[in-house]
């Protein structure tokens, strides 16, 4: 599964207004930028409920570069079933991630491409706001594509609403989402996912039911159990 929610909190310190040594401002400058990264594999690939992979396992990595003011960019990619003679997706983004008050808020544009099958090629702009409420944190996704030609020359629209927590004194958590999309990928199609997660061992291992209704049927869109293993670094 992919999701869209980066978060890079890199959030932004006071500025000093003492003079500072060269070296130190040259620290100082490293410090202000990290590198993240990190690889998963699916038993699935599932993109808002729909499997882009025919539901063939997939290998999923990607890496973020990010400044402690909130900006970032970076890029996630995986294995797809066939387009055109193309089975590879690489899907880079720039953002900024940051909290107003007790709310996190994360704001992208990022671009789908196929290498090799460049009419499948698309940009989108998305956003995603999130809060604590007790042990739970709740979010709504939001994703806009204009129209565009590889796209069908209209646009599309999705939104999701989230939640996951902690389930008690046991490693794991559980999460939930459920999302409406209307436009070039879909004329009001649901999807809804119910899964756990846990850290183990170094690992982030889940378990996620995954489900889409659109009209017409499609086999690509059943529902199904993606189980999952990520490694950060």
């Amino acid at each position: 599964m992919k999701s869209h929610s980066f978060l890079r909190y890199a959030m932004c310190g006071a500025l000093c207004a003492i003079a500072i040594p060269a070296h130190a401002q040259e620290e100082e400058t490293s410090d202000r930028w990290s590198v993240d990264g990190a690889v998963t594999v699916v038993s699935d690939y599932r993109f808002r409920g729909y499997s882009l992979n025919d539901k063939d396992p997939a290998v999923q990595p990607e890496l973020w570069l990010s400044h402690e003011s909130g900006l970032y960019a970076g890029f996630w990619g995986s294995n797809v079933a066939d387009l055109g003679g193309d089975d590879i997706e690489i899907d880079p983004a720039i953002g900024y991630a940051g909290s107003l008050g007790p709310v996190d808020v994360d704001l992208w544009a990022m671009w789908y491409l196929y290498p090799g099958a460049s009419e499948y090629n698309y940009v989108e702009f998305g956003s995603e706001i999130s809060a604590s409420l007790g042990i739970a944190t709740l979010g709504l996704e939001l994703g806009y594509a204009p129209a565009q030609d590889n796209i069908g020359g209209v646009d599309n629209r999705y939104a999701a609403i989230k939640a996951s927590a902690p389930l008690g004194a046991t490693p794991l958590s559980i999460d939930g989402s459920f999302g409406v999309e209307d436009g070039a990928f879909g004329d009001n199609k649901l999807d809804w996912s119910l899964g756990l997660s846990a850290e183990v061992a170094g690992f982030e291992l889940g378990a996620h039911y995954i489900d889409a209704a659109r009209h017409g049927h499609d086999p690509l869109a059943d529902a199904t159990l993606v189980v999952s293993a990520k490694y950060s670094f």
